[in-house]
């Protein structure tokens, strides 16, 4: 899935929309997705500009986009249909490992729950065979038209 068909799931747009590609999806249960980490990106004017490394905190962001993605497709939605998924909360995360221009994250994001309301889902991501990160990530959905 490319970012025009992802735009169409997820409200997000640049410079805070932090899925590229989408590379493998089972409904209800799990996705894999790429976020291309560049040096043009505006946080790294200030994070930190003679050392740059990717906010732990946009990592999180991009593995909870790629569970709205998941949540999305798995239940036949797209943005039209008027719901949005917040994340909620983002527990036992653990950070193993920088980020930095010009790694590639994947972001693999796995169904734990999946209610009529809100999912509860393993997000890890990974550069190369590394683990940089993992959370436990819990979200809600909203009717919002």
């Amino acid at each position: 899935m490319e970012v025009t068909e992802i735009q169409q799931y997820l409200p997000h747009r640049y410079p805070f929309l932090l899925v590229d590609r989408v590379i493998e999806f089972e409904a209800n249960k799990r996705i894999m997705c790429i976020k291309n980490v560049t040096i043009n990106e505006p946080v790294f004017t200030g994070h930190f500009p003679e050392i740059p490394v990717f906010p732990g905190v946009l990592i999180i962001e991009a593995l909870a986009q790629a569970a709205g993605v998941l949540a999305f497709r798995s239940r036949n939605r797209t943005l039209d249909d008027g719901y949005v998924y917040y994340l909620a909360s983002a527990d036992k995360v653990k950070f193993k490992r920088s980020v930095i221009p010009g790694d590639q994250l994947k972001l693999d994001v796995e169904i734990v729950k999946l209610r009529t309301h809100w999912m509860k889902a393993i997000g890890r991501a990974w550069v190369d065979d590394h683990l940089v990160c993992s959370s436990l990530l819990t979200f809600a959905e909203q009717k919002v038209l």
